[in-house]
């Protein structure tokens, strides 16, 4: 016979089993690619020796391409809370490649495209830079050369692309960053982001550690060798938060002499709506800056 505590808990443990299998059976994630007819898609899942691990990513690419020849790559990394699905979703990025470029779109997680500090399996600063340049390339018609390689990203991913373009200039010839989170590495500790801090630390390391300057893109913005930098393109909306570490960090490119663009452009919204309408000044810079293939 059921006592009466137990019948008091029945409708939490009820609760619970409801909770339990709705997280069961999660609707699939919606992948609605923006593809225009002269574009075909592919998904590829490789093994990535620095991850040690099994991880996609996407790439949009011509319907046609003559025999023998070979295209320049942009590699587009996601933001925070994103998946290599993005890009393709959320922007026109995808009609780009009836102009002759191998759009490439890296899964990263919420890594910041570094190598963690206290997860050592972890590595994907390596897995972009090695990992994938190397999959690419064997698998698809790309141009193994630098000077046909771009790396542009939104978000924690415009920070990856301008932090990677400083750390490994001789591997892009362009890099662009849209809304970039380039002060992530120097942000000091909030209450109101405890939990954002600690992943932060568990990706950067402790506060003023070696691994967080060695990924500060203030820091290293002050060694690189402007010369050899491929060049840089920024942009953020002017009502955005962010918009005071790019003014920052474009003013320091002046300072150094690096080449660059930086655009503050109307907008507060730290969303794929002001991303996409700067495709086109993006494209243009890439195109002015990168030799043809």
């Amino acid at each position: 016979m059921i006592n009466s505590k137990a019948l008091a808990l029945l409708p939490a443990v009820m609760a619970l089993m409801i909770i339990g299998c709705r997280e069961k059976q999660a609707a699939p994630t919606v992948d609605h690619p923006r593809l225009t007819p002269g574009v075909i898609l592919r998904d590829v899942t490789f093994r990535s020796s620095s991850l040690d691990r099994d991880i996609t990513y996407r790439v949009i690419l011509p319907v046609s391409i003559p025999q023998g020849q070979k295209l320049p790559v942009v590699y587009l990394l996601h933001g925070g809370g994103g998946s290599y699905r993005d890009w393709s979703n959320y922007s026109d990025v995808g009609h780009y490649a009836e102009r002759g470029f191998l759009l490439v779109m890296p899964e990263g997680e919420n890594s910041y495209y570094t190598n963690s500090a206290e997860h050592p399996q972890d590595k994907y600063e390596d897995y972009i830079t090695k990992d994938l340049i190397v999959d690419v390339e064997a698998r698809f018609p790309a141009i193994p050369e630098r000077r046909s390689r771009s790396i542009i990203g939104v978000s924690m991913g415009g920070y990856g692309a301008i932090k990677i373009a400083l750390k490994r200039p001789e591997l892009y010839g362009f890099a662009a960053g849209l809304s970039s989170a380039l002060d992530v590495p120097s942000r000091p500790f909030s209450m109101k982001r405890l939990s954002q801090w600690r992943g932060h630390a568990q990706i950067f390391g402790p506060w003023g550690s070696q691994t967080r300057h060695e990924n500060d893109p203030f820091v290293l913005v002050q060694s690189a060798d402007p010369a050899a930098t491929p060049f840089l393109f920024l942009a953020c909306g002017d009502r955005e938060g962010l918009l005071g570490p790019n003014r920052r960090f474009s003013n320091l490119l002046k300072q150094r002499g690096y080449g660059y663009e930086f655009h503050s452009v109307p907008g507060g919204n730290h969303d794929w709506t002001q991303w996409n309408s700067q495709l086109s000044a993006m494209f243009s810079a890439l195109n002015s800056h990168q030799e043809p293939g």
